[in-house]
């Protein structure tokens, strides 16, 4: 889908003060085109008509479940490499320009990148690394994962043509043989929710999703309101910082699992903050166990109406309801945005009487082990 539409309002979002600007999104746009998926945006009134606090708004679901890889991380990721290999090859064709070689062979080349990821990230990264290489450059990538993971996830980096190393299930860990491998081979390092080219990527999320909006209401309507999963920000913040294209008037609010409620926190009190040592960091939408950082907070704390959170149950609650109405396998951190939409929280702030009329939800992944999760859903009585 070719973007049509500019920044009207959003003089903040060009600001030094934050590592993505509009124009950078749009820019990750172009460069993914045709490679990464235009993910479809569906409508379901029946799952939300289920909630007692439903007062007609109209939900549009944008499935980023159905990009390559099963997540929207596959836009950062892609948008990463292709930039990388961007600069590469200028910088390649300078020294052939210098030499003044009439008919140069370029000889193979590779770039290596490497991530730590347990999860979506990994995926996005090793087939991105895949399909941006080409016959003349080759671009290798290096997964650090817990010993945790699960096969499934591993199978998958493996299948797309990345190595693994595998280390103890601790951050510390994971950081520490990232950090030894760029410094003994060279590989860039490309974070999965702090790179800015990552950050730009996810924010062709909603530069779809506006367009395809207008285009079922006809052109008469905007989304009043935009609710996105948060862990550690790529997703939130490259989607923020394009609020301008609808005005001031629309509403973003983040949605967040109680049990790993840091960017809540951190929104409330107007400062970075991690985990809550007392919080039991353990979800069942594991996706958004990251932690804002450096580079997502300044834009989460500048654009950002408001962060919900919801329970365990409201989750699970809510991923059923999905699965069931909507006829899209999700995984749990997707589910968290529809258990915020359904709350009494969020219904009685954003009523239609208020000019809430049409909401929208990015629905951020599907990479689920179902039969797990149904056992989950059994245990609460769901």
């Amino acid at each position: 889908m070719e973007s049509s539409i500019t920044s009207s309002s959003s003089p903040s979002s060009s600001s030094p003060q934050y590592c993505v600007s509009f124009e950078d999104v749009k820019e990750a746009a172009d460069r993914i085109k045709g490679i990464a998926h235009v993910t479809p945006v569906m409508t379901c009134r029946s799952l939300m008509t289920t909630s007692y606090h439903d007062d007609g708004k109209n939900y549009f679901f944008k499935i980023e479940a159905m990009q390559k890889t099963g997540s929207f991380k596959f836009r950062g990721a892609l948008n990463a490499v292709m930039a990388l290999l961007e600069t590469f090859n200028n910088n390649n064709n300078n020294k052939i320009d210098d030499e003044e070689e009439e008919t140069p062979t370029i000889p193979t080349s590779t770039i290596q990148v490497v991530t730590h990821s347990s999860g979506n990230h990994a995926q996005a990264l090793a087939l991105a690394s895949k399909l941006a290489s080409n016959n003349t450059t080759k671009v290798m990538a290096t997964i650090v994962m817990p010993n945790t993971a699960p096969l499934v996830k591993k199978q998958a980096v493996q299948d797309f043509g990345a190595t693994i190393v595998t280390v103890d299930n601790t951050n510390e860990a994971r950081k520490e043989e990232a950090e030894r491998i760029v410094s003994s081979t060279g590989a860039v390092f490309i974070h999965p929710s702090e790179n800015p080219k990552v950050i730009a990527g996810q924010g062709t999320v909603c530069l779809e999703f506006i367009e395809q909006v207008r285009e079922l209401l006809k052109g008469v309507d905007d989304l009043d309101a935009v609710i996105i999963p948060v862990g550690g920000g790529g997703l939130a913040s490259g989607n923020c910082i394009i609020r301008g294209m609808l005005g001031d008037k629309v509403k973003i609010i983040l949605a967040e699992p109680e049990t790993l409620d840091d960017a809540k926190r951190s929104f409330t009190e107007g400062k970075l903050l991690k985990h809550n040592p007392e919080n039991v960091l353990d979800s069942v939408a594991d996706g958004l166990r990251t932690t804002l950082g450096t580079n997502t907070w300044p834009i989460v704390r500048d654009f950002v109406d408001e962060i919900i959170t919801v329970s365990e149950k409201e989750i699970l609650q809510a991923t059923k309801l999905v699965w069931e109405r909507l006829k899209i396998v999700i995984e749990p951190s997707a589910g968290v945005g529809v258990a915020v939409a359904n709350s009494l929280e969020f219904n009685t702030k954003y009523k239609k009487s208020h000019g809430i009329n049409n909401v929208g939800i990015i629905l951020c992944g599907g990479n689920v082990d179902i039969l797990k999760m149904a056992s989950m859903m059994e245990d609460f009585g769901l």
